[in-house]
């Protein structure tokens, strides 16, 4: 039955995938499509009320509008915050946001990380969380769609990156907010709240007063799902049942999460023209994700060996930390399918995942390219993919070509730098975290989980996924800007830097393929752009892995 459920959801996410890949084409298209006819006339009103002209940009202009609106909502954002205790929607009468926390906050759900060192019905206000929290779900994925779309472009020789404002407006308008209405009203018909009224008071059977939060929660989790952006309404995210109530919302958020990164590969084929060439991105994505499932659903399924030894059942798997309403098969997918995406929503607590299953989601975050956000992951398996053809050209002695473009000291450069930085910020803060009273007054367990927890926090802050090992107390100074640093490395050192990429390539004339020419659409360039990822991932990750779940998992033995 478990198997079944899994396969179930995943044989209508690649019906889905398939269907929306191509709509993507089409809606971000520089060419006239259908799509316009539906979308066009509302978003000229757009262009002309803001000022936007529909011209093309160069990668440099196009990565300087990305910058440059980011620091205006992160600016917006903050103040919004800091002052919520003086401003309406407020009916909780919370406090604004203390400095550093505030900092964090806004940083996270700016880069599409929506990392919570607060707890989201204590610590925001009604307007806080629509003006800044769902107003950036909205923005920051639909940023993530554009710098996507323009390096696609880039790689596959369009005529143009495209323009980032343009780009932009169409995430908003063609993408997710059609689909967040569509899955708010899904939300709401299976019992989650959508209000505006204040917490209500009630009295338990003992007689005690009990606070019941409530809140404009469908609208919230809607974008927080398609916008792979994590975080939520409530501190437990979705073990809540406000936010989470039923084994079909667990569906819905699961697809939801997975729509857009796993439609990407196959826009990739429609903008290459080239229905292989996506194919085989997506496959490779998606047997790296099968592997990382098999792994945490069979060690959640076993159970504790500790537990075992003593003696104790588990016949129904590890269930600790996990909601009996979805069971071991929902709470194993959702895991793998939640740092996968790097999405960040949880329905159980990744803290008490039995070693090997907490070996997961962090493998999957610290890779970054299993599927990955909205564009992010597409972007990064991409980059990998151009560092798979270089190698093989110099094992052959040719000069490399991808889509049609040489492969030059340039982009190997851009690349290889954007492969450093992602371990660098992960690694680095990790060792200092861990050698200082500063990070480990924060770990709830000593020994091996200890270790994991540190490492979780900035894994997850790095790949902007947004999850986190919850034993970890990390509302602190040293968490609060450690944290958001690395949040902002990991967003805009990669978009820059692919962005760089793709205006390189694009400017470089076609090269025509010859006989000689490496194909990378077939099942051997898969089976090199794996190893490429695998080697890469796990010479730099191996040891601290090692260190941390796998020596865990060894002492319980």
């Amino acid at each position: 039955m478990d198997l079944l459920q899994i396969a179930a959801v995943l044989g209508m996410l690649l019906i889905l995938a398939i269907l929306f890949g191509r709509y993507l084409a089409q809606a971000f298209s520089w060419e006239a499509t259908k799509v316009d006819r539906i979308f066009g006339r509302f978003e000229r009103i757009i262009y002309k009320a803001s000022g936007i002209q529909v011209r093309a940009m160069t990668w440099k202009q196009y990565a300087g509008a990305v910058l440059l609106s980011n620091l205006v909502m992160f600016i917006i954002g903050y103040l919004i915050v800091r002052l919520q205790g003086f401003l309406p929607g407020n009916p909780s009468r919370i406090d604004g946001m203390e400095p550093l926390l505030a900092f964090n906050t806004v940083a996270s759900f700016l880069t599409n990380t929506n990392l919570q060192h607060y707890s989201g019905e204590s610590g925001l206000s009604y307007l806080s969380q629509m003006t800044v929290i769902i107003y950036l779900m909205f923005t920051t994925p639909a940023t993530g769609i554009a710098v996507v779309m323009a390096f696609m472009r880039g790689i596959t020789g369009q005529k143009q990156i495209g323009n980032f404002y343009v780009d932009l407006i169409r995430a908003h308008t063609r993408v997710l907010l059609p689909l967040a209405v569509v899955v708010t009203l899904l939300l709401v018909a299976q019992g989650v709240p959508q209000t505006m009224s204040p917490t209500v008071t009630a009295t338990t059977l003992q007689g005690a007063e009990q606070q019941i939060a409530r809140g404009p929660v469908a609208s919230m989790e809607s974008i927080k799902h398609l916008g792979t952006n994590g975080g939520g309404f409530f501190g437990v995210n979705s073990s809540h049942p406000f936010e989470n109530p039923t084994p079909l919302t667990n569906v819905i958020e699961i697809l939801c999460m997975f729509l857009i990164p796993a439609s990407l590969p196959f826009t990739f084929s429609a903008m290459a023209r080239n229905k292989k060439q996506g194919l085989m991105i997506f496959s490779a994505m998606f047997l790296m994700f099968l592997t990382f499932l098999t792994i945490v659903y069979v060690a959640e399924s076993n159970g504790n060996p500790a537990l075992a030894q003593a003696g104790l059942s588990q016949e129904n798997g590890s269930m600790e930390g996990k909601e009996v309403r979805f069971g071991i098969a929902q709470s194993a997918l959702f895991t793998a399918v939640t740092t996968a995406a790097t999405t960040g929503t949880v329905n159980n607590m990744h803290d008490t995942l039995t070693p090997l299953g907490g070996m997961v989601p962090l493998a999957q975050m610290m890779l970054n390219c299993v599927f990955g956000g909205d564009g992010v992951g597409t972007m990064n398996i991409l980059m990998y993919a151009i560092m798979a053809v270089f190698l093989a050209g110099l094992m052959v002695g040719r000069t490399p070509e991808y889509l049609g473009r040489k492969i030059e000291s340039k982009e190997m450069k851009l690349i290889a730098i954007a492969i450093l930085i992602h371990p660098l910020i992960i690694l680095a803060p990790s060792a200092i975290a861990l050698a200082s009273e500063l990070g480990t007054s924060s770990i709830s367990n000593a020994g091996f989980h200890g270790i994991s927890q540190v490492v979780y926090e900035f894994t997850s802050s790095a790949a902007n996924n947004g999850s986190g090992f919850e034993g970890l107390s990390d509302n602190t100074p040293f968490w609060n800007i450690s944290t958001g640093l690395v949040m902002l490395f990991g967003r805009y050192f990669s978009i820059v830097l692919m962005l760089a990429v793709a205006g390189s390539l694009m400017m470089k004339k076609p090269v025509p393929e010859t006989i000689g020419t490496f194909r990378t659409d077939n099942t051997v360039f898969m089976s090199i752009l794996l190893a490429t990822v695998l080697i890469v991932g796990a010479l730099t990750f191996f040891p601290v892995i090692a260190l941390g779940p796998v020596a865990e998992w060894l002492s319980i033995r």
